[in-house]
């Protein structure tokens, strides 16, 4: 259900730890980012799409692609700082609901974004959305982020450690396929004084401590709800990643 114009921001920062230059990696004839971008712009949940970066170089291959892009401060830590200062330009006004999609999600689902923005329309300050972890490997993964929930489905924590530890032993095959082993899906909706007011807040110890910004949000009290979805693929961080989004790519017959 729609919940007034939407406007949908890739956030693209140059330079990864894990992926060298990961938004313009090769991935099956295309960088990265222009598959998240091509798929995304098809989302009929979006009124727009842009894709927000702090390279130059960037902003020449969004423009060859034919996407709509613009240059933000290399300054920023988060794909949320990055949001704020788009969404105060001129031009960018008037949209009631912001979504973040990670530019490294080219399988992202168009289901998953209705459910994150469905959760700002529900109430809470920021909206996102979960999937059953699956296996052990995945739930013990520092590199896959896991949420619980409260029973209303707001966040209660998010973090790289295997949650809710199970203290008689590993959770079996069938616990995994469903909640509360959830790991997050890196999208995040909210409305734009909120953006503003999150990308302004102070760093907090836990959001130091695990490398993970909606630990920012949840410290100084602001709600996140997190809609559980039956399924989502991996964000590509990993050259390991990279090789397996090729494979599925050249499998579906993309170009």
């Amino acid at each position: 259900m729609r919940n007034g114009r939407t406007l949908g921001v890739i956030p693209a920062r140059l330079g990864s730890e894990r992926l060298p230059r990961k938004p313009l990696h090769p991935i099956a004839g295309r960088p990265l980012l222009e598959w998240v971008w091509r798929r995304v712009s098809r989302f009929g949940v979006f009124d727009r799409v842009v894709i927000a970066t702090d390279a130059t170089e960037i902003v020449e291959a969004c423009r060859n692609w034919g996407a709509e892009v613009e240059l933000t401060a290399e300054r920023h830590e988060s794909g949320t700082e990055r949001l704020a200062e788009l969404v105060m330009r001129d031009g960018w006004a008037g949209y009631d609901v912001i979504v973040n999609v990670q530019g490294d999600e080219p399988f992202i689902e168009e289901a998953h974004v209705a459910e994150a923005v469905a959760q700002v329309a529900r109430g809470f300050d920021i909206g996102t959305v979960a999937a059953p972890v699956v296996t052990l490997e995945a739930w013990r993964d520092p590199g896959v982020v896991k949420v619980t929930r409260r029973a209303d489905g707001a966040a209660l924590y998010f973090s790289r450690s295997p949650i809710p530890h199970r203290r008689d032993g590993d959770p079996g095959p069938e616990e995994l396929q469903a909640a509360p082993y959830l790991r997050h899906v890196g999208l995040y909706a909210y409305r734009p004084e909120v953006l503003r007011g999150w990308s302004g807040m102070p760093v907090s110890d836990l959001e130091s401590i695990e490398r993970l910004e909606q630990l920012r949000a949840l410290s100084a009290g602001l709600t996140i709800g997190v809609g559980v979805v039956p399924a989502a693929e991996g964000g590509v961080d990993t050259l390991a990643d990279a090789e397996r989004a090729e494979q599925r790519l050249l499998s579906e017959n993309h170009t």
